[in-house]
């Protein structure tokens, strides 16, 4: 029974580190955060990039920047160091006298984002209280919604903000992002629905303090995704009855100065299990035992940045881990019962007494050729799968963009400069 309890926790932890990468390749809004391995402009007939270290005839090199700051170093990966509305990198080959490119990387979709809906305004899709503004940014209208008492908060033609309830999406089917990549007024890194589309969130994120009891959530910084504000004291509680331990990951980490701080304490005793600001930024999973933990943040008067996006999973008991291990890979629908556990475990224990026993066949016969045959050489190859990105599509404001970059060179300011 002990060898079944200790497969289904490894499972379940299986299921979070997925999830923890898949979010952490993933970028929100502009993709200033993309720290992914994408390394030419498209997957399939793209241009290469040009290492970040051999660009000293451009604005952006390591040369200028040997800190790391935008995610540049000693390697080709697509950036967005100047804050533009997605990552890009250099490249060669001039077309057009451009001497960069955007990435044309796959999509996924940030916690927190709900989708792309149609909205023909005959009931609105969210059809609660509204305003408009020539400021918006996802941030403000979740803000105002988020005021109203309301749950969702959409916004629309880079300008409209409407508010919502869960049942109001009932009979509404997403469509693709593609649709709802229209700028906002306020921001032109953040989308803000399109013309007749509206993308739509929940009010929970970006907010200062909340309490969360589900197995696993992600947690956003204050003001999310725009920069948190001044003189921010937040506290979120994390309490998963029956959890023997939480495990949380930093899957994005941007705080300005040593003053603003992130810490995470044990929620009976009040100690400080670990603390990071920008100097001792978070580095690995914090696992931290028990079911009950305070996550808590402070900002001092100046130099605000984007915050951070925690993710984090709890160790549940046997019979809720195997739920939520079903959940993890839409693999049933109903608890299993000890006698499906033995067979799983019975099954799993003989397809891997196959699997070693074909490898073994495997290498005696190679053996063997080579014995007869002489000493023939075998090659391997290794075959790397491509995370998922997010991706904000350039609008027209984002081609005019491009023009004003290729003739004027590239004067957008560094993140964080």
């Amino acid at each position: 029974m002990r060898v079944i309890v200790i497969f289904y926790l490894s499972l379940m932890f299986f299921c979070s580190l997925l999830n923890f990468s898949s979010l952490s390749e993933c970028y929100t809004a502009n993709g200033e955060d993309y720290r992914g391995f994408q390394n030419q402009t498209s997957l399939h007939g793209g241009k290469p990039c040009l290492f970040w270290n051999e660009t000293f005839q451009h604005p952006y090199n390591t040369l200028k920047y040997p800190n790391g700051e935008g995610g540049l170093g000693s390697h080709n990966y697509c950036r967005n160091p100047d804050g533009d509305v997605q990552p890009w990198c250099y490249i060669a080959d001039h077309e057009d006298v451009t001497y960069w490119k955007y990435c044309d990387i796959p999509t996924c979709q940030m916690p927190g984002n709900l989708g792309c809906f149609k909205d023909t305004g005959h009931p609105p899709t969210l059809p609660g209280t509204h305003e408009i503004s020539n400021k918006l940014t996802i941030q403000t209208c979740i803000n105002f919604c988020r005021g109203q008492k309301y749950t969702l908060a959409g916004m629309e033609s880079g300008y409209a903000c409407f508010c919502g309830n869960e049942p109001d999406l009932q009979d509404h089917v997403k469509s693709s992002n593609m649709e709802c990549n229209h700028v906002c007024f306020g921001d032109h890194t953040q989308p803000c629905g399109g013309d007749g589309w509206i993308i739509v969130f929940d009010v929970r994120v970006g907010a200062c303090g909340g309490n969360y009891t589900s197995p696993t959530g992600v947690v956003y910084s204050p003001d999310f995704p725009d920069k948190y504000a001044a003189s921010r004291v937040c506290y979120w509680t994390i309490q998963v009855p029956g959890a023997s331990a939480i495990l949380f990951n930093f899957t994005f980490f941007d705080i300005s100065d040593q003053t603003d701080m992130v810490e995470l304490l044990d929620g009976y005793t009040r100690e400080v299990v670990a603390r990071f600001d920008w100097r001792s930024p978070p580095r690995e999973l914090v696992n931290i035992t028990g079911d009950f933990v305070i996550l808590y943040f402070f900002s001092d008067r100046t130099n605000q940045a984007h915050g951070f996006a925690l993710l984090y999973q709890a160790a549940l008991p046997l019979a809720k881990s195997l739920q939520h291990a079903c959940v993890c890979f839409h693999y049933c629908d109903r608890m299993f019962d000890v006698s499906l556990l033995f067979s799983a475990v019975w099954t799993i224990y003989a397809l891997a007494a196959l699997l070693i026993l074909t490898v073994v066949a495997m290498v005696a016969k190679l053996l063997l050729h080579v014995t007869v045959n002489g000493s023939d050489s075998c090659s391997q190859s290794t075959v790397s799968s491509e995370p998922w990105i997010i991706l904000y599509r350039p609008s027209t404001i984002s081609l005019f963009k491009k023009k004003l970059k290729n003739h004027h060179g590239d004067l957008s300011p560094l993140v964080g400069h």
